[in-house]
């Protein structure tokens, strides 16, 4: 199976915790949740500037993802921050959801 790496942005990828999560190194990437297929990784292997996760998944996957056809989950805990700035998350993994197609009208 060949892998294609593919880069996302991260803010489109985070959502909202976008400005709190901290940097990774590797995580891994499952389909549907945790207990799903494990599809490949992530990292941030184009450096602290460039501000993407790339995504190490087959080409099929790589092309669905590209195009639309999932939504991100996020497993993540939330450091403590012991102040009264807002806490810092440490993401560990993403989850790929594939998107409800629409209910064709009659």
């Amino acid at each position: 199976m060949s892998y294609s790496p593919l880069a996302i942005k991260r803010s489109r990828v985070l959502g909202d915790i976008y400005k709190r999560c901290e940097p990774i190194v590797t995580i891994p990437v499952y389909m549907d949740d945790e207990s799903g297929e494990l599809l490949g990784h992530a990292d941030e292997s184009l450096g602290h500037y460039a501000d993407a996760f790339v995504f190490h998944l087959s080409e099929d996957v790589c092309k669905k993802l590209s195009s639309g056809h999932y939504t991100y989950g996020l497993d993540y805990d939330i450091l403590e921050s012991g102040s009264d700035k807002p806490s810092n998350i440490r993401l560990n993994s993403i989850m790929l959801v594939g998107r409800k197609a629409p209910a064709k009208k009659a």
